[in-house]
Protein backbone atom coordinates (compact mmCIF):
# COMPACT_ATOMS: atom_id res chain seq x y z
CA UNK A 1 0.00 0.00 0.00
CA UNK A 2 1.48 3.12 -0.63
CA UNK A 3 0.42 6.20 1.34
CA UNK A 4 1.75 9.92 0.25
CA UNK A 5 1.81 11.81 3.62
CA UNK A 6 2.10 15.08 4.12
CA UNK A 7 1.93 18.36 6.72
CA UNK A 8 1.36 21.90 6.53
CA UNK A 9 0.55 23.19 3.37
CA UNK A 10 -0.79 26.46 4.68
CA UNK A 11 -2.73 26.66 1.00
CA UNK A 12 -3.67 29.26 -0.05
CA UNK A 13 -1.17 31.59 1.59
CA UNK A 14 1.91 29.93 1.47
CA UNK A 15 1.22 28.59 -1.92
CA UNK A 16 -1.46 28.53 -4.78
CA UNK A 17 -1.59 25.09 -6.00
CA UNK A 18 -0.15 21.80 -5.23
CA UNK A 19 3.34 21.39 -6.30
CA UNK A 20 4.11 19.37 -9.66
CA UNK A 21 5.92 16.63 -7.10
CA UNK A 22 3.55 16.27 -4.92
CA UNK A 23 1.03 15.71 -7.47
CA UNK A 24 3.03 13.12 -9.02
CA UNK A 25 2.92 10.71 -6.17
CA UNK A 26 -1.02 11.28 -5.36
CA UNK A 27 -1.82 10.05 -8.82
CA UNK A 28 -0.54 6.66 -7.77
CA UNK A 29 -1.30 7.22 -3.99
CA UNK A 30 -3.99 4.77 -2.20
CA UNK A 31 -4.46 6.86 0.51
CA UNK A 32 -3.26 10.84 2.00
CA UNK A 33 -2.27 11.40 5.01
CA UNK A 34 -2.45 15.23 5.94
CA UNK A 35 -0.90 15.87 9.42
CA UNK A 36 -2.51 19.42 10.51
CA UNK A 37 -1.98 23.05 8.81
CA UNK A 38 -4.29 22.71 5.90
CA UNK A 39 -5.21 26.70 5.88
CA UNK A 40 -9.06 25.65 4.61
CA UNK A 41 -11.05 22.45 3.42
CA UNK A 42 -10.69 23.20 -0.31
CA UNK A 43 -7.24 21.51 -0.02
CA UNK A 44 -9.30 18.40 0.79
CA UNK A 45 -11.47 18.47 -1.82
CA UNK A 46 -8.80 18.50 -4.09
CA UNK A 47 -6.55 15.93 -2.18
CA UNK A 48 -9.86 13.33 -2.71
CA UNK A 49 -9.64 13.53 -6.33
CA UNK A 50 -6.51 11.74 -6.52
CA UNK A 51 -7.36 9.06 -3.08
CA UNK A 52 -9.11 8.78 0.18
CA UNK A 53 -7.87 11.38 2.63
CA UNK A 54 -7.50 10.95 6.56
CA UNK A 55 -5.85 13.73 8.55
CA UNK A 56 -5.82 16.15 11.92
CA UNK A 57 -6.63 19.70 12.43
CA UNK A 58 -3.30 21.82 13.19
CA UNK A 59 -3.37 25.07 15.23
CA UNK A 60 -3.97 27.41 12.22
CA UNK A 61 -6.73 25.77 11.05
CA UNK A 62 -10.46 26.90 11.71
CA UNK A 63 -13.57 25.21 13.33
CA UNK A 64 -14.28 23.43 10.09
CA UNK A 65 -11.40 21.60 9.68
CA UNK A 66 -11.50 20.68 13.81
CA UNK A 67 -14.15 19.14 13.42
CA UNK A 68 -14.19 17.21 10.25
CA UNK A 69 -10.63 15.52 11.53
CA UNK A 70 -10.60 16.48 15.20
CA UNK A 71 -6.53 16.89 16.55
CA UNK A 72 -5.43 12.94 17.37
CA UNK A 73 -6.27 10.10 15.73
CA UNK A 74 -4.70 6.37 14.91
CA UNK A 75 -5.11 4.56 11.61
CA UNK A 76 -5.46 1.07 11.45
CA UNK A 77 -3.47 -0.32 8.07
CA UNK A 78 -2.69 -3.54 6.86
CA UNK A 79 -1.80 -4.52 10.61
CA UNK A 80 0.05 -1.69 12.00
CA UNK A 81 -1.38 1.38 14.19
CA UNK A 82 -0.29 4.98 12.89
CA UNK A 83 -1.19 8.03 14.89
CA UNK A 84 -1.82 10.96 13.55
CA UNK A 85 -1.29 14.81 15.47
CA UNK A 86 0.01 17.89 14.42
CA UNK A 87 2.09 18.44 17.50
CA UNK A 88 1.67 22.12 18.12
CA UNK A 89 1.21 23.32 21.69
CA UNK A 90 2.58 24.81 24.89
CA UNK A 91 5.62 22.57 26.61
CA UNK A 92 8.70 20.41 24.93
CA UNK A 93 9.57 20.16 21.42
CA UNK A 94 7.01 19.51 18.45
CA UNK A 95 8.50 16.07 18.52
CA UNK A 96 7.90 15.57 22.32
CA UNK A 97 4.70 16.23 22.15
CA UNK A 98 3.75 14.33 19.42
CA UNK A 99 5.24 11.07 21.23
CA UNK A 100 3.23 12.72 24.65
CA UNK A 101 0.07 12.60 22.44
CA UNK A 102 0.71 8.77 22.26
CA UNK A 103 2.48 7.60 25.12
CA UNK A 104 -0.44 5.71 26.51
CA UNK A 105 -0.87 3.95 23.03
CA UNK A 106 0.32 0.89 20.92
CA UNK A 107 1.31 2.66 17.88
CA UNK A 108 3.78 1.53 15.45
CA UNK A 109 4.46 4.44 13.55
CA UNK A 110 3.68 8.43 14.76
CA UNK A 111 3.22 10.83 11.95
CA UNK A 112 3.37 14.65 12.60
CA UNK A 113 4.03 18.29 11.58
CA UNK A 114 3.86 21.91 12.77
CA UNK A 115 7.82 22.23 12.63
CA UNK A 116 8.14 21.93 8.87
CA UNK A 117 11.20 19.92 9.43
CA UNK A 118 11.57 16.68 8.06
CA UNK A 119 11.94 13.81 10.64
CA UNK A 120 12.33 10.22 10.24
CA UNK A 121 13.96 8.48 13.32
CA UNK A 122 13.21 5.52 15.71
CA UNK A 123 12.53 6.32 19.72
CA UNK A 124 11.67 3.75 21.92
CA UNK A 125 10.69 1.35 19.00
CA UNK A 126 8.40 3.76 17.23
CA UNK A 127 8.90 5.17 13.70
CA UNK A 128 8.58 9.17 13.91
CA UNK A 129 8.07 10.77 11.02
CA UNK A 130 7.68 13.97 10.26
CA UNK A 131 7.09 14.94 6.17
CA UNK A 132 8.24 18.16 6.15
CA UNK A 133 6.32 20.95 4.08
CA UNK A 134 5.27 20.63 0.42
CA UNK A 135 4.90 24.41 0.47
CA UNK A 136 6.93 26.51 3.06
CA UNK A 137 10.03 25.01 3.38
CA UNK A 138 10.97 27.67 6.15
CA UNK A 139 15.06 27.81 6.93
CA UNK A 140 14.52 24.00 5.45
CA UNK A 141 16.97 23.37 2.29
CA UNK A 142 14.06 21.95 -0.06
CA UNK A 143 10.60 21.66 -0.06
CA UNK A 144 9.39 18.00 0.71
CA UNK A 145 6.27 15.17 1.35
CA UNK A 146 6.62 11.65 2.47
CA UNK A 147 5.69 8.29 0.94
CA UNK A 148 4.60 5.19 3.40
CA UNK A 149 4.54 1.99 2.13
CA UNK A 150 3.04 -0.84 4.36
CA UNK A 151 3.83 -4.74 2.95
CA UNK A 152 4.09 -6.36 6.42
CA UNK A 153 6.68 -3.96 7.59
CA UNK A 154 6.61 -0.06 7.38
CA UNK A 155 9.10 1.94 5.34
CA UNK A 156 8.85 5.90 5.03
CA UNK A 157 10.83 8.01 3.37
CA UNK A 158 11.46 11.57 2.17
CA UNK A 159 10.84 13.28 -1.21
CA UNK A 160 12.68 16.67 -1.43
CA UNK A 161 12.28 19.28 -4.26
CA UNK A 162 13.66 22.37 -4.86
CA UNK A 163 9.94 23.95 -6.83
CA UNK A 164 6.62 24.83 -5.22
CA UNK A 165 5.61 24.79 -8.43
Amino acid sequence: MKIVVISDTHMPKRGKKLPTSLIEDLQSAQLIIHAGDWQTLDVYQELLTYAPVEGVSGNVDGEDIKERFGEKRILQINGKRIGVVHGHGEKGTTEKRAIAAFAEEDVDLIIFGHSHIPVKKQSDGVMLFNPGSPTDKRRQPAYSYGVITIQGTIHVDHVFYNSKE
